[in-house]
């Protein structure tokens, strides 16, 4: 293992590191566009990560946004303009394999991760939560799924972390049906680990992290490694396709009409086509 944490100097693009002792957070900053996670931004997030992953001079990684929301999620123009690019459907592939290899980077941070949501947390944001070890909501935060309302499937490999936590029934009825779900049947559920006040969840997730930090390293780290492998031993075998499914979904009629719905704040009509 290597005795410091690759560089993380220069240009982050979309994301914001500060480093105290061994807990290093992760701050996604793009205000302009509610935290919104664009290709440049899930790279830097991506990136971070496989620096981290096995560096010992981080114990503890904070994954935050701003005070008064986490993210957006993945802007819905991406997928449309990917839909109607030339792109050959080997390049889509390619491309569409951004957000779940984001997520494994960070499952496999061998270092404790620790998401601090304020406000909303959606779509591939939430996803992006499911990857970490824990998740601290402030009082009115909310995590949503909105994929399959709008005509996609759940991709990123989300469907196997979300099960092992709330259970099948649970996870079902969050991605099924895309309603909101607040920080106290979060906690409920075991998505969340702490409901704290508004504006609290950074603060607490410090808190977190320095319990973390104060740990020995090595059984911590066994013992993530441990829990993640039993809890998500068949996650490979169920989601491997879904990225496929995806790229199938986003061609269909449905897709394109419940994107059209949704910028239009009209009722959708599907129509399994």
């Amino acid at each position: 293992m290597s005795s410091a944490i690759q560089p993380l100097d220069g240009d982050w693009p979309g994301v914001r590191l500060s480093q105290d002792g061994t807990v290093l957070t992760v701050t996604i900053d793009r205000p302009a566009a509610r935290g919104a996670l664009d290709a440049a931004t899930m790279q830097s997030l991506t990136e971070i990560a496989r620096r981290v992953r096995r560096s010992s001079a981080v114990q503890a990684v904070i994954l935050t946004g701003q005070a008064d929301y986490f993210s957006a999620g993945v802007d819905l123009q991406m997928s449309s303009s990917r839909n109607a690019s030339e792109a050959s459907l080997l390049e889509l592939r390619s491309a569409v394999a951004a957000g779940p290899d984001m997520c494994q980077a960070w499952e496999e941070i061998e270092a404790i991760t620790i998401v601090a949501i304020e406000g909303f947390c959606v779509g591939g944001a939430f996803a992006l939560a499911l990857a970490c070890d824990f998740r601290i909501m402030g009082e009115g935060a909310f995590v949503r799924l909105p994929e399959v309302p709008l005509g996609m499937n759940m991709s990123w490999r989300t469907l196997p972390r979300l099960n092992a936590l709330a259970g099948p029934a649970r996870a079902k009825q969050v991605a099924l049906f895309g309603d909101p779900v607040d920080a106290a049947h979060c906690l409920e559920w075991g998505i969340a680990e702490v409901a704290c006040a508004k504006g609290e969840a950074l603060a607490e997730a410090r808190r977190w992290a320095a319990r973390i930090a104060a740990l020995p390293p090595i059984p911590a780290r066994m013992t993530k490694e441990a829990v993640n492998a039993a809890a998500l031993a068949n996650a490979a075998a169920v989601s491997f396709m879904d990225r496929d499914q995806y790229l199938l979904a986003s061609r269909s009629e449905d897709f394109r009409e419940g994107v059209s719905a949704f910028l239009a704040k009209r009722k959708p009509e599907f129509k399994g086509n």
